[in-house]
């Protein structure tokens, strides 16, 4: 935020900047609203460019070494944050964009390793906040494909599942958004080799993003990109429709 506001006492659009740095208009506002952390070299180079005095250097050397997504992540965080469309695919947990604050903690609560208080707060922050995009004044259309399997644990206790599945159903409602459950006992499965997303970016581009226990792929390649944009449309005639789904989280609800 206080590299926002450097900016604008400046002048500078998004876009001026980042030409001016030579990076992308994403990474500068990726930057600018802290899902990328902001080093040391490009605090120093702002600096000389916004006539700070060393300001943003002063605050980048007295930050506090925690980092909220994992490095790996970074580019998905870009694409995310001004993403046309996101389709997602999740049997482990439920994607970040539907979770609630509690459930948030509990699932970066069970990282390995632990983190302190102080960090896993900040993490579960910057969770909440990837959030803001669909609050758009334009947000992205989404659609989730959610294993029931995922509905099956009871993360954080039952106060925060109970909470977490109404604050799902609501958000079944919501336009723009899509929810369908993969029921149990399925004799066909298209998404056997795990979870990952779709993304359509403002110009149209389509890609995808998958990750594994401890690094991410972002795919850009048409054909890898093709094959996974043939196994979503699988998943979603697999899946329970949007009705059923908002059926299915009304019986778990009521149970």
């Amino acid at each position: 935020m206080l590299l926002a506001h450097f900016r604008v006492v400046a002048g500078h659009t998004q876009a001026e900047l980042a030409q001016v740095l030579i990076i992308s208009e994403s990474k500068l506002a990726s930057m600018e609203q802290g899902r990328r952390p902001l080093g040391l070299e490009m605090a120093q180079e702002l600096d000389r460019i916004l006539e700070t005095k060393s300001a943003l250097e002063v605050s980048v050397r007295n930050l506090p070494e925690v980092d909220v997504f994992p490095e790996w992540a970074a580019p998905y965080m870009d694409y995310e944050w001004e993403a046309v469309s996101l389709d997602f695919y999740a049997n482990q947990v439920l994607p970040g964009l539907l979770q609630t604050e509690e459930y948030a903690r509990a699932v970066l609560s069970n990282d390995i390793p632990t983190v302190n208080d102080d960090e896993l707060e900040l993490r579960v922050a910057a969770r909440i906040k990837r959030q803001d995009i669909l609050q758009r004044k334009v947000p992205p259309s989404t659609s989730f494909v959610i294993s029931e399997a995922v509905l099956k644990d009871h993360l954080g206790g039952e106060a925060t599942y109970r909470a977490q599945l109404r604050h799902l159903r609501r958000s079944a409602d919501v336009p723009g958004v899509t929810i369908q459950i993969m029921p149990l006992g399925v004799t066909t499965h298209a998404g056997l080799s795990g979870p990952f997303v779709l993304i359509e970016t403002p110009e149209h581009d389509h890609l995808a993003y998958a990750e594994t226990q401890r690094g991410s792929q972002l795919i850009r390649d048409p054909d890898d990109v093709s094959i996974l944009v043939r196994k979503y449309a699988m998943l979603r005639s697999q899946a329970l429709n949007p009705q059923e789904s908002k059926g299915l989280l009304d019986r778990l609800l009521g149970e």
